[in-house]
């Protein structure tokens, strides 16, 4: 045991490491312009709090924001060394113990700037002062006056939201008058943007491995893909806040204008069973409808929990179709539009911490449905795959069948897909088994399983922007579910 000595000297170290950190941070501070600060201020836009941003007038106010939502601390400062690469303030790594190159060695595993905010810094520092002015008459029916910089004036446009990650025309029609040689850079960003999929390749061209592939490249053969094997990142999602976190289980059984979901019950049960085993606070939400969706959606994306948690779980068990799913009075909701709740932009609470949807929902209708096993599905739209993830980092996406097909649920034995999502999580958490490789058991263990006469199968599939392994802690209880 630590006698009361020894915990003064740890106290004393820790003090003395913690103020040997500010004393770097100052230094940093006071060799950095204006205009870097205002730089700094627009990378951390979705990092801090906008009424926080706003009172920013200097780098140490910044510094104690990022230090308050512990994205820099005394044991890691990356993220700072991030922002100072991105600002070509090279020379001002040596204070956090980088090199140029070592950051250039880290950044794709430990990068958080999304390729939408690097590519929007990378616009305003082509943007010269007769750009702007020209910029600025052009778009006067919809900025203020005031708007002084390129930074300013793209910061204005995505708060308003005139652009965003996955629309940038109106950028284009100006850029296209005004400084066509910026269009290069949306042109590069939109090819090499693409949600990193694990797309489960069923026709053995892989032997079932998993293989990341881009939005625009699902539809390739795996002879196209197969020199690209995705391989595990060795940082994992912090897992030891005051609370896991919570889980929201949205249970549609009745419809106002669509057929009954028998079994849908014995799902959201198993669901709230196991995610609550896992430490989840969980909510269960029955037969809901637009209206209520929508406040359940601004509840929990505002939620003061989420500041002390580690995760977010949302899971749907509803009628679907492609890229969106039926709330219980008929109303088709756009999957992204769910996810996009919780952006970091909209929940800051939740910004570098996994979010997971999985969805029980058909996204297409393929195929006709047997006895004793029911599909839901309507009747499919065309809804894009590419709409349904935002393309910022941390986000799962587990849908219960691939684009265009139905998902299968037994009208007593509840859904495969849930109901393999449950027993896989049960068996394999303790095994200390990340949550990609469980998917991975659950598209194995579903892709087997046919109806009562064989015709019919099923194949999940998720997708993810996720930078890490995430492992949930080994319940204390373990051996109660098994």
């Amino acid at each position: 045991m630590a006698t009361s000595q020894d915990q003064s000297l740890g106290s004393s170290s820790d003090e003395t490491c913690q103020l040997r950190f500010r004393e770097k941070l100052l230094a940093i501070d006071l060799e950095l312009k204006v205009q870097d600060v205002e730089s700094l201020k627009f990378l951390c836009i979705g990092f801090i709090p906008q009424n926080k941003m706003d009172k920013c007038r200097s780098a140490l106010h910044l510094f104690d924001y990022l230090m308050t939502g512990e994205m820099i601390s005394v044991k890691d400062a990356f993220f700072l060394a991030e922002l100072l690469y991105t600002i070509k303030q090279n020379y001002l790594l040596r204070h956090l113990g980088y090199t140029k190159k070592q950051v250039e060695h880290l950044l794709p595993i430990r990068g958080r700037l999304s390729p939408f905010r690097k590519l929007l810094y990378e616009l305003s520092e082509g943007i010269d002062e007769e750009n702007l002015k020209a910029i600025i008459f052009l778009l006067a029916d919809k900025i203020p006056k005031g708007l002084t910089s390129s930074l300013s004036l793209l910061a204005y446009l995505e708060k308003n939201t005139e652009i965003d990650e996955d629309n940038m025309i109106l950028l284009e029609k100006v850029f296209k008058k005004v400084a066509p040689f910026l269009l290069r850079k949306i042109e590069n960003y939109k090819r090499e943007k693409g949600v990193w999929v694990l797309f489960f390749l069923g026709n053995g061209a892989t032997n079932g491995a998993l293989i990341p592939v881009s939005m625009e490249m699902v539809g390739a053969s795996a002879n196209t893909l197969g020199s690209e094997i995705w391989t595990k990142e060795t940082i994992m999602y912090r897992m030891d806040r005051k609370h896991r976190g919570h889980c929201i289980i949205i249970n549609n059984h009745s419809f106002t204008s669509l057929k009954d979901r028998p079994g849908t019950h014995r799902d959201a049960e198993c669901l709230k069973l196991v995610f609550e085993w896992l430490g989840f606070t969980a909510h269960k939400y029955d037969d809901v409808t637009k209206g209520v969706m929508d406040k359940i959606l601004q509840e929990y994306k505002s939620h003061p929990g989420h500041a002390d948690g580690d995760c977010f779980v949302f899971c749907i068990l509803t009628h679907g179709e492609f890229g969106a799913v039926y709330s219980s009075d008929g109303v088709l909701i756009p999957i992204r539009s769910i996810m996009h709740h919780f952006t970091a932009q909209q929940c800051p609470g939740l910004a570098h911490k996994p979010k997971l949807f999985f969805i029980q929902a058909c996204q297409g209708s393929e195929v006709q449905t047997s006895v004793l096993t029911e599909a839901d599905a309507q009747n499919s739209k065309h809804f894009s795959l590419m709409d349904s993830v935002p393309t910022e980092a941390d986000f799962l996406l587990g849908l219960a069948t691939v684009p265009g097909y139905m998902s299968f649920r037994h009208i007593r034995d509840g859904s495969w897909y849930i109901q393999s999502l449950c027993s896989h999580l049960k068996k394999l958490v303790p095994r200390q088994e990340d949550i990609l490789s469980i998917l991975t058991a659950v598209n194995n263990d579903v892709s087997q399983q046919v109806n009562s006469d064989g015709t019919l199968r099923q194949m999940p599939q998720p997708a993810f922007t996720l930078r890490r392994k995430l492992v949930f802690p080994v319940p204390q209880n373990a051996h109660l579910l098994l």
